[in-house]
């Protein structure tokens, strides 16, 4: 069976995956306490029914395989690494590798540190959801609605969350800031606000509003695409002039293609044979690394490999012989 964690038009779905990983290595600190040197590219995901965290390719399995499990965004501050995901129908937080259930269970889907205080952002059921140090607040409560929320960030004290809103009339992509909305759109079609990203005085939301690729800087909307297919921008990363966004984008042949939007023009990450799609990105120094997977059916069962592309260039991080997901990455430079 297949499961996708991606809020798809009409539908917002969560990806939970299935089982088995093989442990090869910790996270974070070395085990003498300092921190580690050079280039560390940290990627979540999962393989089967385990939360994963890949460190320069090495897998550590977050969760022992009982129940489905995955993760969704990692966060690195100082010494610490941060995993925000799932475990049994639970919203977790995994510090070095130690989780911490997040009250009201529901989905962590993104994670922020900043200074001593740790953010996550998901849903419970129908309703948004914002932790802070492991305190739950509900962003938006009105029964006539479902929220959902993927992604937040923090500058310059404000609290930025990126999500959706459903009623009975349509979908708006919103934007909370400091638990106040704005819609992003105005609910003639289908939209959802996936990803946030803050840089000076700009805020730049990654999403999609019916079958475009879209994003939000500072509430006006770019269309990444022209319409003629069905894509979604998942995340959005900016580095100086610079905007940054991953997604997909369905081919002629109505499968989807893993895509880098660079200041709107597109760089296909596969080839269009398998279904493909890119999760993450981030940006460090000259380096554009971009988190995703491919799949693929086979004797009607799915399997996937989890990817990264630095640069363009793949490297696979599992061999698919499991279905696996990369959802998040981030990149330390030391």
């Amino acid at each position: 069976m297949k499961n996708f964690r991606f809020f798809l038009k009409n539908v917002a779905t969560i990806v939970a995956c299935f089982a088995v990983c093989v442990v090869l290595s910790g996270c974070g600190d070395d085990d003498d306490g300092s921190i580690d040197t050079g280039t560390v590219v940290y990627v979540a995901g999962c393989v089967e029914d385990d939360a994963v965290l890949w460190k320069n390719g090495v897998a550590q399995k977050l969760t022992s395989g009982g129940d489905d499990a995955y993760a969704n965004s990692v966060f690195v501050l100082g010494k610490d690494v941060y995993v925000a995901g799932s475990e049994g129908g639970n919203a977790v937080l995994w510090k070095n590798g130690v989780a911490q259930l997040l009250p009201d269970g529901g989905v962590a889907n993104s994670v922020f540190a900043s200074g001593s205080d740790v953010y996550a952002a998901g849903h419970e059921g129908f309703d948004a959801k914002f932790w802070k140090n492991g305190v739950a607040q509900t962003l938006a409560d009105d029964k006539n609605q479902d929220e959902w929320a993927s992604s937040v960030f923090v500058s310059g004290g404000n609290v930025y969350v990126a999500g959706v809103t459903t009623t009975s009339g349509g979908s708006f992509a919103i934007l909370w800031k400091d638990g106040v909305a704005q819609k992003l759109t105005d609910g003639t079609d289908y939209a959802d606000a996936i990803s946030v990203f803050v840089s000076g005085n700009d805020v730049y939301v990654a999403g999609y509003e019916g079958d475009f690729a879209v994003v939000w800087k500072n509430g006006d909307a770019q269309n990444l695409t022209n319409g003629a297919n069905e894509a979604l921008a998942l995340s959005v990363y900016v580095s100086g002039n610079d905007t940054y966004v991953a997604g997909y984008e369905y081919n002629a042949q109505d499968v989807p293609v893993a895509v880098l939007w660079t200041n709107g023009v597109a760089q296909k990450l596969t080839n269009g044979t398998k279904e493909a799609y890119a999760t993450s990105v981030f940006v460090s120094g000259d380096d554009v690394y971009v988190a995703g997977f491919e799949e693929w059916e086979e004797n009607d069962e799915y399997y996937s490999v989890a990817k990264l592309w630095k640069n363009g260039v793949v490297q696979n991080l599992t061999d698919g012989t499991d279905y696996a997901e990369a959802n998040s990455v981030f990149v330390v430079e030391r």
